[in-house]
């Protein structure tokens, strides 16, 4: 393990001249650039045109989590702003999101040092109804603080609470507020459960009639949620990437996607994004710990490094029908459980063969991710897009890798 854990994040820096960095989405969704590396040769497109490039019988995997408004402005009555940044529930998401007043939530406090005491408050209107929003800190630690939120008229679900008084949160590299339009770009066709507070960009790129136009050329399409975490995103500050923390984000999978996954055996597997990726490969390592350890094994987690241990080979299919064996042994119809995975190079894929994803930060945890899948290829790849005037991060540019 030692051998990953002393990769030096010096090596994956590149020189990202700000005007690259995608500001705004363009107008259509597919429009985009599409950089392509397939039989390890380069080329460029359209993301209109994907379908040209991927294998026969491809199996794309979207990620189905819904971006939330978590970004709350309150205003003290002496007049400093504070913002409360919600990161996830102290419970389950959906009851969380269901729940009527009040609920707990893990934040972070913007401008914490002028909120030393007492609740903050906003008023804001739900169609006819006016509500009153109250942030009360409870707790507070390194990472974050646990903020109880309270409204009246207490009945309304904290989901349209949100809805009503949060704002979309654009990564802070784009350095800019949301506007109106971003409430439907920074957010895919196809979201459906809330919980992220950052996009799965790669699925920015995909309208309805495009996804219905890859059908009909024979492509398969399945579904996995990984609720995109605050970290997702975060470059990695330390020298060595053993030093970096990964923070643990929640996944669910329907059985039926694990079953679609045994019966694909061999056949393409390509994850739209690196979360999607990180929830499939998540997937065999929780069945090569109920080989391990037993199938009542609570929690499953995949803690940040586990791959990198020894352990005895077990084959992707054995792993993903012991998975299989857990649920139905439980009378469970989807899996829910966490990951902290890091893919870094060295790390061999178990379950994708394939990765359709945006460009990414320099010396982040994304781009070892690319590393891992296409080795140093990422560097020419990256080189070909800077020379050919892609856009770079959440709202820019697309590519498809096929090592």
């Amino acid at each position: 393990m030692s051998a990953v854990k002393d990769i030096n994040i010096e090596a994956y820096d590149y020189p990202l001249p700000e005007e690259r960095i995608a500001k705004y989405p363009l107008s259509e969704r597919d429009a985009s650039q599409l950089l392509v590396l397939k039989h390890n040769q380069i080329d460029a497109s359209q993301f209109k045109h994907i379908g040209d490039f991927l294998p026969k019988d491809t199996l794309l995997v979207f990620n189905e989590t819904k971006v939330i408004r978590a970004r709350l402005q309150f205003h003290k009555t002496t007049g400093p702003r504070i913002e409360v940044f919600c990161l996830e529930p102290e419970k389950d998401y959906q009851v969380a999101f269901s729940a009527t007043s009040p609920v707990r939530w893990k934040c972070l406090i913007g401008n914490a040092k002028r909120w030393k005491e007492g609740a903050l408050s906003m008023e804001l209107k739900i169609g006819d109804e006016k509500v009153v929003l109250c942030a009360e800190r409870i707790s507070q630690n390194v990472q974050y603080a646990e903020i109880e939120f309270s409204w009246t008229p207490e009945h309304l679900p904290f989901a349209s609470v949100l809805e009503a008084a949060g704002e979309i949160p654009l990564p802070p590299y784009l350095h800019r507020d949301a506007e109106p339009d971003d409430r439907d770009r920074y957010q895919t066709v196809f979201a459906r459960y809330n919980g992220s507070v950052a996009a799965p960009t790669a699925g920015l790129h995909f309208t309805q009639p495009l996804i219905a136009a890859l059908r009909e050329k024979g492509f398969s399409f399945d579904e996995v949620t990984l609720h995109v975490g605050a970290g997702t995103f975060k470059p990695v500050s330390t020298e060595t990437i053993g030093e970096h923390a990964m923070h643990s984000e929640t996944i669910i999978i329907r059985k039926s996607l694990i079953q679609n996954l045994v019966r694909w055996n061999g056949k393409p597997v390509v994850p739209v994004g690196t979360t999607s990726t990180r929830t499939l490969e998540s997937l065999y390592w929780i069945g090569l710990m109920l080989h391990e350890q037993g199938m009542d094994m609570r929690p499953l987690h995949v803690e940040q490094w586990f791959p990198y241990e020894d352990h005895k080979p077990l084959s992707t299919t054995k792993a993903l029908q012991l998975v299989l064996n857990y649920l139905e042994r439980h009378g469970l119809t989807r899996l829910e459980a966490s990951t902290a995975l890091m893919i870094a190079p060295s790390y061999k894929m178990r379950v994708v063969t394939g990765l359709i994803t945006n460009f990414h930060q320099p010396k982040s945890t994304l781009l070892l991710l690319v590393s891992a899948l296409i080795g140093e290829r990422w560097k020419d790849c990256y080189r070909f897009a800077l020379d050919h005037d892609f856009r770079f991060l959440s709202y820019g540019d697309s590519c498809l890798f096929l090592p």
